[in-house]
């Protein structure tokens, strides 16, 4: 398994996961041969992320009268190994880096028989609602993140 560009030591990173979500494997989210569509891990990383943010409280509860919201800049995925209806995987999800008004996600996806299949990472820039531009992070959401590795379902 080739190890993807923004994982420096694999087991390390594959240990300093706390927090996951079960994801069942539905038939809509698979092809004709019966494996996943290679863009439903999108959608199980969306679901961990907000998952996280919400046990974390990193954004509170992003009504209309919220000023700073969470926008993923970017996302990418590296498939391990097949995913097939009628399985069940685990999602992990971690602050990887936090920055002044962003944070660097990772995800790790693990089957039933303890294999990686799914390896990704995403950015989430937080900007204010009406001017639409980066917003740096408060002194509480910055507190919430540096111990968010401590966060177990």
């Amino acid at each position: 398994m080739k190890t993807p560009g923004y994982i420096e030591d694999f087991q390390q990173w594959k240990e300093s996961f706390s927090f996951y979500i079960p994801i069942d494997i539905r038939f809509s989210e698979t092809d004709m041969f019966g494996h996943v569509n290679n863009v439903s891990p999108f959608i199980y990383f969306e679901q961990a992320r907000i998952e996280y943010m919400n046990k974390i409280g990193l954004f509170g509860s992003l009504d209309e009268n919220t000023t700073k919201i969470p926008v993923v800049s970017d996302l990418q995925c590296d498939y391990l190994s097949q995913i097939y209806f009628g399985e069940q995987i685990k999602v992990f999800v971690k602050t990887a880096h936090i920055g002044n008004t962003s944070i660097d996600i990772h995800y790790m996806g693990i089957n039933e028989k303890g294999d990686i299949c799914l390896a990704g990472r995403g950015r989430v820039v937080q900007i204010h609602a009406e001017k639409q531009k980066p917003e740096p992070f408060s002194e509480d959401q910055l507190e919430r993140l540096q111990n968010a590795d401590q966060v177990t379902n």
